[in-house]
This record gives structure tokens, C-alpha cells and sequence, in this order.
């Protein structure tokens, strides 16, 4: 015989259950951050001097301006005191309804109930109010260099957006009413996310922001046809096949990042720029970067520049029989095509008929919002990463990189995976985001300090191979696209690099959009315009004020400059010759490579 004690409902068979699942994903969390090493210290926050610098900055406010220190902080006492009072009335009065002003609108405050419900109103407006002082503290710091100053604001406006109440679970109504129905699934399944992601990382939190399962190199992403036809320790080159009868007669040779993978280029058909290219009558040649190891510790920018840039240039020439190509470098590896550029006007070698630059820095006068990141501090824990690994490991950059956009590349996926217990969406440029490499030490150190830190080659006092690089030096026709958001390489700088080159031959178009949207910007979408001015001469602000707007993408403004540099038609070169036998179809094997963390 049974009685009611002895049944079970299913509510309380399911809470049971889930219990039973958190009990083992926790030991399974406690294992996963047992395997963590220890940290350094250095790549986590600034010098703790900062911050001294910073309180000794308002302590020297307080005594030479008293009066301005008790307007801040009185001022931020009455409004929170008001705000509370307003709270208080409410609830005395009984009306759970929030105050007529719920506050500014803020994109992580979606949910109606910050501003419907008096608690998470409430909980909203005392968050901004506290975000606002610190923000004006920081501002109102007089004894601060203009460095010190941009670092500070950046690392209080980190601070602040750790603290935003979406990022808690008790204050994000979101979590709380999933949770509630699910019957608790959202918290298991959310744990069971973020023991993955530690397990996968050695202990390290690396929100998982993509469906890795989705995409396949070579299957679904990656896919325009063509033949790897050289390889050595630093590339395979990768020649495209042809989609047109003729093609131009001077090659298009491609050297992008080698932060992540080439294939950014060729995600899918429909925004490829790989297949636009070939579409137009090119033959296209891209270079596809090692993933570095421990063993390429001692590789450094020369290295890259010989047995990728040059190497890459001379079997392109032998296999088209050309004396020049048309080069392209995207980011970093644009940077390092400025390089190599110089290089050749030392040696008098004219190989290059032109060039085209994809959101490159050149000059590094202004660090933008990379400064907190190039000081002294950080990069000596780099440096210390570095002798222990020999690289500069893929996520490191990953984090820093993503914490330049902390509210939309780390705490909303976080919530969304931990707290709501979402499986990943399958998004290509995510997937891509996600493909990280790592990069040799040498390499990574000249970097960050001879160009980054000292901006060496700006101002034409950077050696390497036996010269003396300088940006001036850059005198074959160029082309520079940047993008207008791209908090990586600020459009301006950019700029600026393109008019300290040397030629006579330079145009700049101005993409609407960011660092890969900019870019990846097919004709077909019809999303982002594009600026053009001729006049290079003006500072960056009055040539985008002088400048014309053009609907649609800048690839076939390219395309026009790039056509008549290239030669007469001649007939469709298949890939490869005798001297460079196929080796295997595009993508090749090295973008296939995992970078370890």
C-alpha cells in the first residue's frame, strides 16, 4: 500500500534529476579548472602602478580642488539618494510600477521588464548612476598623462561592464524566467556548457561563441576550387582555378593574416572574394600561413618576408611567366607587405606592379585602442608568455582582441550559453573568428616593439635583412581600403600610414562597416557603401568631409583601379606547371591546423 508521501510528482522527479547532474558537472567543473596553469599576472590587468598613478592623481585633486571632488561625489550620492527614495515611495504607496523616467536605453537592457518591473528598474538606474560616476571620475583626473588617461578609462569601463547586472544571474530576469521554464534544464545545461568550455581550454574560460560542429573546412566553408602548388615550412600557395576563357595577364597574389586562416576570403559562394576575383577574369594566387608551434619560436618577421612574401612572388612569376604581380595584404600581413616593398626599392627590384592594402596599419603614432595593450607592462608579459612557449598563443590575441568589444564578444555569450543554457549558433564568421593561429615569438616581439611600441618603420629607422625600412620607400601604385568602425585598425590611421608612402600613385577608399565586414562586402548584398576622395593631401576628418558616398561595395571600385594594372587578356592558366606539380586541392592542409592552447 502506498501513500502520498511515497509518490513522487514529476516536478519534483525532474528537480532530482537535474540535482543529480549539477552534483557531477561540478566535479567534472572542479577537475576542468584544476588542469588551469597559473596565470600571468601581467596579461590579466595593468601595472598595479597605474592605479597608484590614478589615486594619487585625485588625491592631488582633492587637496588643489576640493570643491570639484565634493560636487562629484555629491553629486552621485543625490542621485542615488533620490533614486532610492523614489523606490521606497513606490513601494509604501503600493504601486509596483516604475518611475516615469526608467533611465537611458541601453542595448543589454532589452528585456521589458528592466523598465516594467520596479525591482530590475530599479537595479538598472543605480548600475548606470554608478557606471556614470565612475565614467566621470575618470574624465575629470587632470594629473594624468594622456596615455595613463586612455588606459585608466579603458580598464573602468571593463570594471564596470563586468559589474552590469545582466551578467548575474539573481539580476537578469532573462536567466531567472528561463529557469523557471525549463523547470531548471536552462542552469544544467548552461553548467554543462561552461564545463565544456574550460575541458576544451585547459582550464582557461574561452567562451565558446560558435557551433563548432557546423562547419567544415573544405565541406561548407572554404570551398572555391583551386590546387595548393607550393609548400615549405612557412605557406602553401594556392593557385585558384580559372572561371573565365581569359584572364589578365598580370597575377593577383594574396597575403593575408596569419592571426587567422585565409579562408575569411571564402567563407561561402555568396560572399567569397576569392570567387569574385577569379569571376573577373584573374588569375589568383593565396597564400596560406603555417599555424606556428614551439619549433618556429626563433621565426621572425625576415623570415616571413623571405620564405612567404618573396618566395610566393617568385612561383607565382615562374608559373605565369610574368616579371610582376599584383600584391595584396590584409592586416598584418599589409604591414608586412609595406615591408617587403621597401626591401625591394633597396634592392632595385621592381616585381611588384602594384599594391593593395585590406585595413592595414603602417604607422603606429597612434595606438587608438590598442594603447592599453602596448605599454610596457603588458608587453613584458607577453615577452615572459613567449620564453615559456616559444609563441604567442592564438588565444591570448583571441582575449585581448575580444575584450575591445567585452559587452558583445564575452558577456552576452556568456549569458547566453551559462545562464540561459543556449547551444551555440552555427555562424560561419563566428566559426572563422574562433580559427585561430599562433604566432612564433620572434615574429611577435619585433611586432610589438619595433612598430607597434616604437613605430620604427613610420619613421624610417626599422632594420631588418641588412636595411633600413622606411615607410617612404613604398613608392609603387597603391590602394588602401579601410573601414569605417573597425576598432582594430582605425580608418585614420590607416590613412595616415598611406600618406607617408612614397609614390605618386595612391587612392584610399573609406568601406562603411568593420574590420571584416568592411572587407567582406559582396556587390550582391547591398549593405555597405564606400567614400572616395582623390585628394590625399588633407587630414583624415576633411578628406572624409570632402569625400563622395557610393552605394554598395567598394569591390568593384577595386576592381576598376586593379584592371588597369594588370595587362592585356591572355588564355586561362590551369593550375600549376611542370616545375610545380599539384599537391593537393585547395584549402590545402595547413589551414586544417588546431592551434593548441
Amino acid at each position: 500500500m502506498t501513500t502520498n508521501a511515497d509518490v513522487i510528482s514529476p516536478e519534483r522527479e525532474k528537480l532530482e534529476e537535474n540535482l543529480a547532474k549539477v552534483e557531477a558537472l561540478t566535479q567534472r567543473l572542479l577537475g576542468a579548472l584544476a588542469a588551469r596553469k597559473p596565470v600571468n599576472s601581467a596579461l590579466a590587468g595593468p601595472d598595479p602602478a597605474l592605479y597608484a598613478q590614478a589615486m594619487s592623481a585625485y588625491w592631488q585633486d582633492w587637496v588643489k580642488n576640493p570643491a570639484k571632488v565634493f560636487e562629484q561625489q555629491v553629486g552621485y550620492w543625490g542621485k542615488s539618494f533620490q533614486h532610492y527614495l523614489e523606490a521606497n515611495q513606490a513601494l509604501a504607496e503600493g504601486r509596483l510600477s516604475p518611475p516615469e523616467d526608467t533611465g537611458p536605453s541601453d542595448k543589454r537592457f532589452r528585456n521589458p521588464l528592466w523598465d516594467s518591473h520596479p525591482y530590475f528598474n530599479f537595479v538598472k538606474q543605480q548600475y548606470l548612476i554608478n557606471a556614470d560616476a565612475i565614467r566621470t571620475a575618470v574624465d575629470e583626473i587632470d594629473d594624468l598623462g594622456p596615455t595613463e588617461k586612455r588606459r585608466l578609462r579603458y580598464f573602468a569601463e571593463q570594471i564596470t561592464d563586468m559589474m552590469a547586472p545582466t551578467n548575474f544571474f539573481a539580476t537578469n530576469p532573462d536567466a531567472l524566467q528561463k529557469a523557471i521554464d525549463t523547470e531548471g534544464d536552462s542552469l544544467v545545461k548552461g553548467l554543462e556548457n561552461l564545463v565544456a568550455d574550460l575541458e576544451a581550454n585547459n582550464g582557461e574560460l574561452v567562451v565558446r561563441l560558435v557551433d563548432e560542429e557546423a562547419f567544415e573546412i573544405g565541406g561548407n566553408i572554404a570551398t572555391a576550387q583551386g590546387k595548393v602548388v607550393w609548400r615549405n615550412r612557412m605557406m602553401e600557395l594556392i593557385q585558384y582555378s580559372p572561371t573565365t576563357d581569359t584572364v589578365h595577364e598580370t597575377p593577383v597574389v594574396i597575403f593575408p593574416p596569419w592571426i587567422n586562416k585565409f579562408y575569411i576570403l571564402d567563407l561561402k559562394p555568396q560572399n567569397s572574394l576569392i570567387r569574385h576575383i577569379v569571376d573577373q577574369g584573374y588569375t589568383l594566387f593565396v597564400v596560406s600561413w603555417v599555424n606556428a608551434d614551439e619549433s618556429y619560436r626563433d621565426v621572425g618577421l625576415e623570415d616571413y618576408i623571405e620564405e612567404g612574401y618573396l618566395t610566393a612572388m617568385r612561383h607565382v612569376r615562374e608559373i605565369c611567366g610574368t616579371r610582376q604581380v599584383n600584391a595584396v595584404g590584409y592586416c598584418i600581413a599589409g604591414t608586412t607587405l609595406a615591408l617587403t616593398l621597401s626591401l625591394l626599392k633597396k634592392r632595385g627590384d621592381k616585381q611588384v606592379k602594384s599594391a593593395t592594402f585590406f585595413t592595414t596599419l603602417t604607422d603606429f603614432s597612434d595606438q587608438g585602442e590598442f594603447a592599453p595593450f602596448l605599454q610596457n607592462d603588458f608587453v613584458d608579459g607577453i615577452e615572459k608568455e613567449i620564453e615559456a612557449s616559444g609563441v604567442l598563443k592564438s588565444f591570448i590575441m583571441a582575449r585581448t582582441f575580444s575584450f575591445l568589444r567585452s559587452t558583445d564578444l564575452i558577456y552576452t555569450p556568456a549569458i547566453r550559453s551559462y545562464m540561459m543554457g543556449e547551444t551555440p549558433p552555427a555562424f560561419d564568421l563566428l566559426y572563422w573568428n574562433g580559427d585561430g593561429s599562433n604566432l612564433p615569438g620572434k615574429m611577435a616581439m619585433q611586432y610589438l616593439r619595433e612598430l607597434c611600441q616604437r613605430n620604427e618603420f613610420a619613421e624610417g629607422r626599422f632594420k631588418l635583412m641588412g636595411e633600413t625600412l622606411n615607410i617612404r620607400d613604398v613608392d609603387v601604385p597603391v590602394i588602401s581600403i579601410a573601414a569605417e568602425t573597425d576598432h582594430i585598425a582605425a580608418w585614420k590611421d590607416c590613412y595616415r600610414g598611406v600618406q607617408k608612402m612614397g609614390g605618386r600613385s595612391k587612392a584610399f577608399i573609406l568601406s562603411e562597416s568593420g574590420h571584416i565586414a568592411g572587407i567582406v562586402n559582396p556587390p550582391s548584398k547591398k549593405k555597405y557603401g564606400h567614400y572616395l576622395n582623390p585628394d590625399l593631401s588633407q587630414a583624415a576628418p576633411d578628406w572624409q568631409a570632402g569625400a563622395e558616398f557610393h552605394e554598395g561595395s567598394w569591390w568593384p571600385t577595386w576592381e576598376a583601379w586593379l584592371k588597369k594594372r594588370s595587362g592585356k587578356q591572355v588564355p586561362a592558366r590551369a593550375p600549376g606547371d611542370s616545375a610545380h606539380p599539384v599537391l593537393c586541392d585547395a584549402p590545402g592542409t595547413y589551414v586544417r591546423v588546431k592551434a593548441n592552447h
